[in-house]
């Protein structure tokens, strides 16, 4: 079994399903198998986290990233 040391939450609430958050995941699985990062992190999709207006939303490290985009969470992931 792999070992990850860091996660990924996208929520998956009705709001955030309007606002893209399925393209989103997609996006950042894609991210997290290239430049380096494979196997360092894991994306789980959650129900809705109640930031409904600010969606899509992603919680990386503790931090709530609203109106979540790929570039964003790649600044956070790398640094």
């Amino acid at each position: 079994m792999a070992t990850y040391r860091k996660f990924i939450f996208v929520c998956n609430g009705g709001d955030c399903k309007d606002e893209g958050c399925k393209k989103l995941t997609k996006d950042l699985k894609s991210l997290i198998q290239t430049d380096g990062h494979k196997g360092k992190y894991k994306i789980i999709r959650t129900k809705c986290m109640d930031f409904c207006k600010s969606a899509p939303v992603v919680v990386y490290n503790n931090e709530v990233c609203k109106k979540a985009d790929v570039e964003a969470i790649r600044k956070k992931i790398t640094g």
